[in-house]
């Protein structure tokens, strides 16, 4: 599983990507650069055993929400 998340500290802000079994990779990037990050990494299809933006959760179908 690919994990993109924005860190920011008082000075920079960076964007890390995080992929099972590999080290963290951490680099500086501007808010533009990380939303175009971001834009690319979505552009995925829906394919069996990846979650991505393309998974179906049937979040409506669970039992303890109210319909």
């Amino acid at each position: 599983m690919l994990v993109i998340r924005r860190l920011v500290d008082r000075q920079k802000s960076y964007t890390a990507i995080f992929l099972k079994g590999e080290p963290a990779q951490v680099f500086p990037t501007s808010d533009y650069e990380h939303a175009r990050i971001l834009q690319i990494y979505k552009q995925d299809r829906r394919d069996q055993d990846i979650l991505n933006d393309f998974t179906d959760f049937d979040f409506d179908r669970r039992e303890d929400v109210p319909q």
